[in-house]
């Protein structure tokens, strides 16, 4: 392996640095912010703590070393198993104070599973026993069997209602359901094969072997048609629309997860290496951006001007999910690939005084959305941590 220059490594040393102060410097009593607090943070709600943030940062503080952090970590698992809802849902993010939960316009379903990958990975590392928040557990598990569809084994969700909550992606949904096995793998559910077994035949639909089930010959027959193989999953399927608009965080998250096989992990790294998404920083979260003439566009895309092309969940740069990318990297060996990468993400991250921003426009490169962001900081942590020689990153 080549390792990298004096002068990378010196700015991957300062971004870690950097990041555990961040992590800290967002930590609440009762668990980490989304971002710094600012006029601009708390107007947009920023210093709240988010389920799917929350829970990313976690797996970062918890095995850091910093006592705070650790503590930190459990406070905010806490902070939203609190205000978790009688049917069993994780919130999308909950008042630092106890006084808010949030459940977006069309539900939240990722936070949930966030929430449960980051308590499996609390326990593991041993900071709290192996049944806290067991009945917790039990009704978010619960609330999630009840949208999987009892053949395909996968979750079925609204549109705009995950991480990317103004994106048009709707019915299975690839990035849902590839936490979806991530969740069934560590929590030992029933189904996880079939899971697996029909992720990679609706999400892949170019491949040569013919599924059984009748239903899903005919959706994969509608996902074919008039289309070329774009070299990864597709974003979502349902029975009118696909994706293929190329979701880079849900395609690095099914190699994360293991679901995408050894193929299929290298076709989806050289579409990305090929489309220069990570050029110059990683990582744009969409290859081809949907345009207000595309057949996917919504109306709500265009509020405030955000998700237009080339910018927010639309084609703008990622930091956090960068550090995801750098994390697939090294899950198939390719450290040769991640260490740069890792140092890009360390320089994208010191751009306006180590102001750790949430987003760039995929174009211009013009820094937005909020600054100080934590899961910046904590997927940077999970990055280096994967590189050298620990855990998968999670």
């Amino acid at each position: 392996m080549t390792k990298p220059d004096t002068s990378s490594l010196a700015l991957i040393d300062d971004c870690s640095r950097a990041s555990l102060q961040l992590l800290e410097r967002n930590l609440t009593p009762h668990g980490i912010l989304a971002a710094t607090r600012t006029e601009a943070a708390v107007a947009r709600r920023y210093t709240r703590i988010f389920g799917r943030d929350a829970a990313i940062c976690v797996m970062a503080m918890c095995g850091s070393g910093v006592p705070a952090l650790e503590q930190g970590a459990v406070a905010s698992l806490d902070a939203l198993a609190a205000q978790q809802a009688a049917n069993g849902q994780i919130p999308k993010y909950v008042d630092p104070d106890g006084h808010d939960a949030d459940f977006w316009y069309l539900g939240c379903i990722d936070a949930t599973l966030w929430w449960l990958i980051a308590v499996d990975h609390v326990r593991r590392h041993g900071r709290v026993g192996p049944l806290h928040w067991s009945g917790e557990v039990e009704r978010a598990i619960g609330w999630l069997l009840a949208q999987e569809h009892q053949h395909f084994r996968l979750l079925q969700q609204n549109e705009a209602s995950d991480w990317a909550d103004i994106m048009p992606r709707s019915g299975y949904v690839l990035y849902s359901n590839a936490l979806w096995y991530e969740v069934k793998r560590r929590f030992a559910l029933d189904h996880a094969e079939a899971t697996q077994h029909h992720f990679n035949h609706l999400f892949n639909p170019f491949q040569q072997d013919l599924p059984e089930y009748h239903r899903a010959r005919l959706l994969r027959h509608y996902a074919r048609r008039g289309r070329a193989d774009p070299g990864l999953y597709l974003s979502f399927v349902n029975l009118s629309f696909v994706g293929d608009e190329g979701d880079v965080f849900g395609n690095v998250l099914a190699i994360q997860s293991g679901l995408a096989d050894a193929e299929m992990a290298n076709r989806i790294v050289k579409t990305i290496a090929a489309a220069r998404a990570c050029e110059p920083y990683p990582v744009r979260v969409v290859l081809h951006p949907l345009t207000r003439e595309h057949a996917l566009w919504r109306p709500y895309m265009a509020r405030h001007q955000q998700n237009l092309v080339h910018q927010y969940h639309n084609g703008g740069i990622w930091p956090f999910v960068g550090g995801f990318w750098v994390m697939a990297l090294a899950r198939l060996g390719l450290h040769d690939m991640a260490w740069p990468e890792l140092a890009r993400l360390a320089h994208v991250n010191q751009l306006g005084g180590w102001r750790f921003t949430e987003w760039f426009h995929g174009r211009t490169l013009a820094p937005m959305g909020m600054a100080g962001q934590s899961w910046n900081a904590a997927t940077f942590v999970l990055a280096r941590r994967a590189l050298q020689g620990g855990e998968a990153g999670w």
